[in-house]
């Protein structure tokens, strides 16, 4: 189950040692960076779907990969291999860590990220993703600079600019962006690894505040912190 950027090297890694591989995407991404072996676009339609999909397959293994903030999905496929006899493993990479200099502000959601914004800022770089954006659109006292891969959809706030893009950033880009636009908070979700960490050590550079959104609870299942170890595992898996 795909949707970060590591999500293709078990994929990969599989793949060379001939074991047969399908990854499965949600289809948000107009341009996604497609893994090598077979691969589906689209929702399963729920757990008992998928769990349906996983027995016709001959599924033995199952790694969700998928993003911190992706909780329907973790949520099916955690209920989906139970039901089906099917191992589970979560690969979750490890949420950033605030440093020395660091002025960061953890909240539970966007909407308590929108509440705070008023205290901390009114020139904004929002890189919370495409969807939940509503959040933030009844805040008139805030200019935002949203940024993200795809077009978001309405309702937006009524004061923004939107920049597609995607990651990896770097520090010195980081800091351009910063500077020509004013910025004086960042608001993001503790999405954690090395693509999009550069905003976060341009904002301690610049000593602006920080306003993360802590990752939701998630079910019970086994993980793995990095590729390697989810491709072990996998392996030993794949019946």
């Amino acid at each position: 189950l795909g949707g970060t950027g590591e999500a293709g090297e078990p994929a990969a890694a599989l793949d060379t040692r001939g074991v047969p591989v399908t990854s499965s995407l949600a289809g948000r991404v107009a341009r996604p960076r497609l893994p090598v072996g077979e691969v589906r676009v689209g929702g399963f339609g729920g757990p008992d779907a998928l769990a349906r999909w996983l027995a016709e397959h001959g599924v033995t293994a199952v790694v969700d990969a998928t993003h911190p903030f992706a909780e329907r999905i973790s949520a099916s496929a955690s209920a989906a291999c139970a039901a089906a006899g099917v191992a589970l493993l979560r690969l979750e990479r490890p949420g950033w860590s605030g440093r020395p200099g660091d002025r960061w502000t953890w909240v539970d959601d966007l909407a308590a990220a929108a509440g705070a914004i008023g205290q901390l800022g009114t020139r904004v770089l929002l890189t919370t993703g495409r969807q939940g954006l509503s959040a933030f659109s009844t805040l008139d006292d805030a200019w935002f600079l949203i940024r993200c891969i795809d077009p978001p959809e309405p309702p937006l706030p009524r004061r923004h600019e939107l920049i597609l893009d995607r990651g990896p950033y770097t520090i010195p880009g980081e800091l351009g962006l910063i500077d020509r636009h004013g910025i004086d908070l960042v608001v993001t979700k503790d999405s954690g690894g090395e693509l999009t960490v550069a905003k976060l050590d341009a904002a301690r550079e610049r000593k602006l505040p920080v306003i993360v959104v802590r990752r939701p609870a998630r079910p019970g299942t086994e993980t793995a912190a990095d590729v390697a170890a989810a491709a072990t595992w996998a392996f030993a898996h794949a019946g």
